[in-house]
């Protein structure tokens, strides 16, 4: 299969989705991880990041797959709206440790024309999802994976020391995942 036969067949499963078909959005989640692996790690390695910080950019990146769904034209390739949210997440990822990071205006034009058309029932889901996890996870992934705060912000708020948010971001981003597959499994 080529890449472009891959990402046609990710649109056809997201747009499913987008209609309400859950097991296409499952299909679509599985299919798009282990690509979305691979590009955080070629990011990581293009930006001078650990390659260790893979893991943790994947995890945000589904977060924000799932809450930016609604985001995705379904006229357009898939391809590069998956990109760009990998490349902005490496980006807010290298800026909450410190790192400065100048990206051409070039790689960013196809996301400056996207519309927000993220609908109350992906915050209520969200919501829904970040309830079920205890404090102080909850707090922290509101903070840095949604309000955008950084790691240092949210270790003083906290009164934390930065390694130890950044362990629970991971572990709630890890317990969010498993909360989702395992919310999405029960409406198959």
């Amino acid at each position: 299969m080529t890449n472009s036969q891959r990402e046609e067949e990710w649109a056809e499963w997201m747009r499913r989705a987008l209609s309400g078909d859950r097991q296409a959005y499952h299909r679509f989640l599985e299919a798009v991880v282990p690509h979305l692996r691979a590009m955080a790690r070629r990011r990581a390695q293009q930006f001078g990041a650990p390659v260790s910080e893979a893991e943790d950019i994947v995890q945000e990146v589904l977060l924000a797959v799932h809450l930016k769904r609604g985001t995705w034209d379904p006229a357009r390739p898939i391809g590069p709206w998956l990109s760009a949210i990998v490349r902005n997440k490496m980006i807010d990822s290298l800026r909450r440790r410190g790192r400065h990071v100048d990206v051409p205006i070039e790689d960013v034009m196809a996301t400056l024309q996207a519309e927000d058309r993220t609908d109350a029932t992906d915050r209520l889901d969200v919501e829904h999802l970040l309830n079920r996890l205890k404090d102080p996870q909850r707090d922290i992934v509101r903070s840095i994976s949604i309000k955008g705060e950084s790691i240092r912000e949210t270790a003083a708020r906290l009164k934390m020391s930065e390694g130890a948010v950044r362990v629970a971001l991971h572990r709630a981003l890890k317990s969010l995942a498993a909360l989702y597959r395992s919310e999405t499994r029960e409406d198959r």
